[in-house]
C-alpha cells in the first residue's frame, strides 16, 4: 500500500500540484492544506491515525511527532518541499522538482552500524593560571579532574581536583579511551605546612582518561583536532569560549552511540605485499590519524574516525567503504530522484550535493530571505562531502542529471574533492562537476540561477554494483563513442605497461598483484594482464628488480579490457634429457653463458644441470660423482659367527 504524502501550502506562500507529485513520486496525495500545524491540526490528526504518513514540512517536525505521540499513532516520515523547492522565485515550476523529493523521502534504509562509547567523567584540563584553577572548580562536582599545570603558578588549597605538572609526551585514542605519557611527571604531596609541594620528576609516566580539554593556548595535540571527539580546545584569551567548552564537558559523561563510519575488507586492500609498499591513498588523506599500516593491508581505528569519507571515495580496491550509509544507498537515492524528475515532465535536472550542516542552513536561508533554489537543482544531503567521489558524481551524470554542483563547507578538506571532480570531468569528458566554495545563501542562488543547466545523457543508465563498476557503467553511457579515456595522475584506472626488451618474465609482479590484475600462464612463460582489474597501486612496478614496468592512467571501455591480454611471452626450454618444457629458454640460456667460465661449473656435467627440469636435475645430482645427498654404506651388522671367529684372547678383551 502506498504511503500518503500530507501536502501543505504554508499559508499558501507555495504553489503545489498534487497530480503532478503523485505521478513522479508513486505516492498517494492528499488535498492541500494551508495551516496543518495551527486550525488544520484535527485534518493532522486524522491523515496520521491513518498510518503510512509522509509529512511535507521539515519546520514543524516536533509538532507533527509530538502529535502523532499524542494519538498514538505511527512516527510519520518527513520531507521538506518548502524550503528546497516551494519558496523560489521559480516555485510555480517546481512540480517535477517536489515529485522527485517525495520519492526519495519514501526509501527506506537499514540502520547505520554503530558501537557504544563508555565515558566515565575522568577529565584531563590542560592550561595556566587562575583560569585554569577557576574551571576545574567548575567541573570537579560533574567530572573527575585532574588539572596538567602549565606554569609555576602557586597552588589553591582546594583538593577537590588533582594537579600535576610535566610535559604531555604522547596523547592516543578518543572520548572514553585516551592514553597519556608524561616526562617530567610530578604530582601533589599533600601532607606538610606552608604551600603545596610537588614529588620529584620521573619520566615515562602513564595514564588514561575519558576527556581532555585544552585551554593552554599551545599547539592542539591532534591533527583535525576538531575531529576527535572528547577533545575539546578553547582559547584561553576567550573566556565565553573557554566557559564553553567547560560545558560541552560536562555533558560528555555517559553511554553514547558512535557510528561506525567505514567498512574494512582487508583482503582487497592493496596497501603492500612481501614488504613492498603499494596504495597508500588512505593513509595520505586521513585527517584525524584513524588509518593506519597493518602488515599488508591498513587498519581503521573506528574510535578515531571522523567520517569524512575521503579514504572511500580515494580507495581503488573497494577495501574501505563508507557505510553510514553504504555507497549503495547513496546509489539508490540519485536514481530515486533522477527517475522521479523525469516521471513528473522535468527534462533536465540538476544535481546540489550539501552537507546536513552549512549546506542545508544555506538552502533555508536562500528559501526564507532570497531567491531560493531554481526549479531544476534538486539538492541532495549527505553525511560526508568527501566521501561522495568520482563514482557518485558520474552515477549522478549517467543517470539524468545534466550536471552536479558539491557546495563544500567550511571543516571540509579539500585535496580529496578536488582530486574527485577533475577525475570525473576527465570521464565524463567535460566540466559536468563544479566545486562551490562560498558561505553567502544570495551568492549560492545567483549563482545557480546564472549556471548553464547543460544537457543530460541521452539514455540513463541505473547504478548497481561496486563503485568501479558504477564507473565503468556510467563512463560507457556518458562516453560511448570514447574507447580509451586519458585520466589525471594517480587514478585508480589504468594500464601497466611492459618494456619487453627489459622483462625476463621473473613473474615476481604475478606474485604481488592484490587485484589479480597481472597473471602467468601455467602451460607456457606469459604475462598476462587483465585492464579492468589493474588499482595502479604501483606494486608491480615497485618490486620489477629490472624496471620494466610503468603504468598509465587511463579507462579502457573497449571489451578487450575485461579479459587477458599477452604483455609479454617467450619460447620455454626443453630439458635436455627429457624434453620438458620449462623456464624461459633466453633466460636458461644467458645464464647459462654467464656460468660457463665460473669455477663451480668447470665440471660440463654441472653446468648441463641448469638446462634441466627439477625432476632430471635431482637424478643428475643424485648419480653423480661427490654426490652431496650420498650416503656412506650401511654397517654390517655383528653376527655369533663373527664373535666365534674370534680368538678367546680377542673375546676376552670384549
Amino acid at each position: 500500500m502506498a504511503k500518503t504524502l500530507l501536502l501543505c501550502d504554508c499559508l499558501k506562500s507555495q504553489t503545489l500540484d498534487p497530480d503532478v507529485i503523485a505521478a513522479g513520486s508513486g505516492l498517494g496525495c492528499s488535498r492541500v492544506h494551508t495551516a496543518l500545524c495551527q486550525h488544520q491540526g484535527e485534518a493532522a490528526a486524522q491523515a496520521l491515525a491513518a498510518g503510512d504518513v509522509i509529512v511535507a514540512c521539515q519546520q514543524e517536525r516536533a509538532f507533527f511527532e509530538d502529535l502523532a505521540t499524542e494519538i498514538g499513532a505511527e512516527m510519520p516520515g518527513f520531507v521538506d518541499l518548502r524550503d528546497r523547492a516551494g519558496w523560489s522565485d521559480e516555485g510555480a515550476d517546481a512540480a517535477p522538482k517536489m515529485a522527485a523529493l517525495a520519492a526519495e523521502s519514501a526509501l527506506r534504509f537499514a540502520a547505520p552500524r554503530s558501537i557504544d562509547v563508555v565515558s566515565e567523567g575522568t577529565c584531563l584540563l590542560i592550561g595556566a593560571g587562575e583560569q585554569v584553577f577557576d574551571t576545574a572548580a567548575r567541573l570537579c562536582d560533574t567530572l573527575a579532574v585532574t588539572v596538567l599545570q602549565t606554569d609555576d603558578q602557586d597552588l589553591p588549597a582546594d583538593r577537590r581536583f588533582d594537579v600535576i605538572r610535566g610535559t604531555l609526551r604522547q596523547a592516543k585514542g578518543a572520548l572514553g579511551g585516551f592514553t597519556l605519557r608524561f616526562d617530567g611527571f610530578r604530582q601533589v604531596l599533600p601532607g606538610g605546612r606552608g604551600p603545596l609541594r610537588f614529588s620529584e620528576p620521573r619520566d615515562g609516566a602513564a595514564s588514561d582518561c575519558d576527556i581532555i580539554l585544552d585551554i593552554s593556548g599551545d599547539q592542539p595535540l591532534f591533527s583535525a583536532h576538531e575531529k576527535r571527539e572528547g577533545y575539546l580546545r578553547a582559547d584561553p584569551r576567550q573566556p565565553v569560549a573557554v566557559a564553553q567548552a567547560a560545558a560541552d564537558a560536562m555533558q560528555l559523561v555517559g553511554t553514547f552511540e558512535k557510528p561506525l563510519y567505514v567498512r574494512l575488507e582487508p583482503s582487497l586492500c592493496a596497501h603492500s605485499r612481501a614488504e613492498q609498499t603499494g596504495c597508500t591513498r588512505c593513509l595520505d588523506i586521513c585527517p584525524t590519524g584513524a588509518i593506519t599500516p597493518d602488515g599488508e593491508h591498513v587498519s581503521v581505528d573506528p574510535m578515531i574516525c571522523a567520517g569524512c569519507g575521503a579514504c572511500s571515495a580515494l580507495c581503488p580496491s573497494g577495501a574501505i567503504s563508507y557505510d553510514a550509509p553504504p555507497v549503495a544507498d547513496v546509489f539508490r537515492r540519485i536514481d530515486t530522484l533522477a527517475r522521479g524528475y523525469r516521471t513528473a515532465g522535468g527534462q533536465a535536472p540538476r544535481l546540489l550535493v550539501v552537507d546536513a550542516e552549512h549546506g542545508s542552513e544555506m538552502i533555508r536561508l536562500a528559501a526564507r530571505f532570497g531567491r531560493g533554489l531554481p526549479a531544476d537543482v534538486i539538492p541532495f544531503e549527505v553525511a560526508a562531502l568527501a566521501g561522495f567521489g568520482h563514482a557518485e558524481m558520474l552515477a549522478a551524470l549517467s543517470s539524468g542529471f545534466a550536471t552536479v554542483d558539491v557546495l563544500l563547507a567550511p571543516r571540509t578538506e579539500r585535496p580529496t574533492p578536488e582530486f574527485e571532480v577533475s577525475l570525473a570531468n576527465a570521464i565524463a569528458g567535460r566540466a559536468a562537476v563544479t566545486l562551490l566554495d562560498m558561505a553567502d545563501p544570495d551568492a549560492l542562488s545567483d549563482h545557480l540561477y546564472a549556471a548553464e543547466a547543460g544537457t543530460p545523457v541521452a539514455t540513463p543508465a541505473l547504478s548497481i554494483g561496486t563503485r568501479r563498476q558504477v564507473t565503468r557503467v556510467a563512463a560507457t553511457a556518458l562516453r560511448p563513442d570514447a574507447p580509451v579515456i586519458d585520466l589525471p595522475e594517480h587514478a585508480p584506472y589504468g594500464a601497466v605497461l611492459v618494456d619487453t626488451d627489459a622483462c625476463t618474465l621473473c613473474l615476481s609482479c604475478v606474485s604481488l598483484c592484490p587485484s589479480g590484475a597481472l597473471a602467468d600462464n601455467e602451460d607456457k612463460p606469459q604475462l598476462l594482464f587483465q585492464e579492468d582489474a589493474c588499482l595502479q597501486c604501483g606494486l608491480c612496478a615497485n618490486i620489477c628488480p629490472e624496471d620494466a614496468i610503468t603504468l598509465e592512467p587511463r579507462l579502457n571501455l573497449q571489451p578487450e579490457a575485461m579479459r587477458q591480454e599477452v604483455l609479454n611471452e617467450e619460447e620455454p626450454f626443453a630439458c635436455i634429457e627429457c624434453g620438458k618444457l620449462f623456464g624461459v629458454k633466453s633466460t636458461i640460456e644467458a645464464v647459462t653463458e654467464k656460468l660457463a667460465n665460473h669455477s663451480m661449473y668447470a665440471n660440463p656435467n654441472a653446468l648441463r644441470m641448469i638446462q634441466m627440469c627439477d625432476t632430471c636435475r635431482i637424478n643428475a645430482q643424485y648419480h653423480s660423482e661427490n654426490n652431496p645427498f650420498a650416503a656412506g654404506s650401511p654397517r654390517r651388522p655383528r653376527t655369533t659367527d663373527d664373535y666365534l671367529s674370534e680368538s678367546p684372547s680377542k673375546r676376552r678383551g670384549h
